[in-house]
């Protein structure tokens, strides 16, 4: 099971992530989970949104570049070790990270970790069968 991730292409400049968040404040868009990277000329901003289609629609039309991506929300024990159980599985696997960010709720003793794979289906499989449980779009923030 993936969710959709926005991902969006910004100037490495200032005000340009404000622009972003300004355009979802004003569709009524929660942002779920986010994170950001950059390079010298322009920055990816990568996040999951209570309603995705919502926010590219008023992402796109307020002129961003935006793309989408399967990524695979894992929700794990919040302590020591929770993530490194959850690499421990993958590497058994030989399967590669390609990037993740993570996100707690005070009020939980769990933490969910947004993964993008190399080979996803078989992530998903893999920690599916060590008794993972895999988020769906709707269970993200909730």
């Amino acid at each position: 099971m993936t969710v959709e991730q926005i991902s969006v292409f910004v100037e490495n400049r200032s005000g340009q992530l404000g622009d972003v968040t300004r355009v979802l404040e004003e569709a009524e868009v929660n942002i779920r989970a986010l994170s950001l990277s950059d390079t010298a000329d322009f920055g990816v901003l990568r996040l999951m949104a209570d309603d995705t289609q919502k926010a590219r629609d008023a992402l796109v039309k307020a002129g961003f570049t935006v793309g989408s991506t399967p990524v695979v929300a894992v929700e794990v024990a919040d302590r020591p070790g929770g993530l490194g159980h959850v690499l421990g599985v993958l590497s058994e696997q030989g399967i590669n990270v390609e990037y993740l960010y993570a996100y707690t709720q005070r009020e939980s003793t769990r933490a969910t970790i947004i993964f993008r794979f190399d080979r996803t289906d078989e992530a998903v499989k893999a920690l599916l069968d060590r008794g993972f449980r895999v988020l769906g779009p709707d269970e993200i923030g909730a």
